[in-house]
């Protein structure tokens, strides 16, 4: 399959696919005698992946060893076992993340039709809670409570 077609097929443009290829998310395609490379059938898959890994906040690197699992991972059964687990670690922590955000905003929705000073919105309690469990840092960025990242660290200061 042609870089043009799989991008088109894939939702993306073909400077993506070249990036991925770059990155090494995506094999290096053969290539035809005319030069142009020739994608096998599962690169629309692999990049829907990695776009849908991205969407829900996964890193290019994260999604880089998400990938290296799907192909088998490591040699090794123990590797293979703790890098899945860790995987499994941070989404549950995301998940739990996603659910304090959700269940802040329905009480946020809940209250709505109230005057603006009974309304509810315990987003900023949320982040206002110590969390002990260690965490990931982006740059930038803040962990609070709950594992919810402050994108504005320095304005709650």
């Amino acid at each position: 399959m042609r870089t043009g077609h799989v991008a088109s097929r894939a939702g993306v443009n073909t400077e993506t696919l070249r990036y991925y290829e770059r990155r090494g998310l995506l094999p290096t395609p053969q290539r035809r005698e005319s030069g142009y490379r020739d994608y096998g059938s599962d690169a629309v898959g692999t990049v829907r992946f990695i776009r849908r890994a991205q969407a829900v906040g996964f890193s290019l690197d994260e999604i880089e060893s998400l990938l290296g699992l799907a192909n088998g991972g490591p040699e090794s059964i123990d590797a293979v076992r703790e890098l899945a687990q860790r995987r499994m670690a941070e989404l549950d922590r995301k998940l739990a993340d996603l659910q304090a955000i959700r269940t802040a905003l329905t009480q946020l929705v809940d209250t709505c039709d109230r005057p603006r000073a009974e309304r509810k919105c315990p987003l900023l309690q949320i982040a206002e809670v110590e969390d002990e469990r260690p965490h990931h840092r982006t740059p930038g960025s803040e962990r609070t409570g709950a594992g919810v990242v402050d994108p504005c660290p320095q304005a709650r200061s």
